[in-house]
């Protein structure tokens, strides 16, 4: 024997029929304080920092911008 019901509910009306809690202020809250985590933490972020494991040693202070502007300047005078 076989039998189909069908139930033309919301899924707020279903979550109610199988009485399960309503957790959207939950997720709600969590999101805002995940948000304010990684604002926080995006302000506090130097790009050198980042970037230092991909560049190599005597590269990973930010002298190197300085020199890369000085060696443009010293080509477009010779050039």
């Amino acid at each position: 024997m076989k039998a189909t019901v069908e139930i033309d509910a919301t899924p707020e009306e279903m979550r109610r029929l199988l009485g399960l809690p309503d957790v959207a202020p939950v997720q709600k809250e969590l999101m805002s304080r995940m948000q304010e985590k990684f604002t926080a933490a995006m302000e506090k972020t130097d790009p050198a920092e980042m970037l230092a494991p991909f560049l190599p040693e005597g590269m990973r202070s930010m002298d190197w911008q300085k020199a890369f502007w000085s060696m443009l300047a010293a080509n477009k005078k010779d050039g």
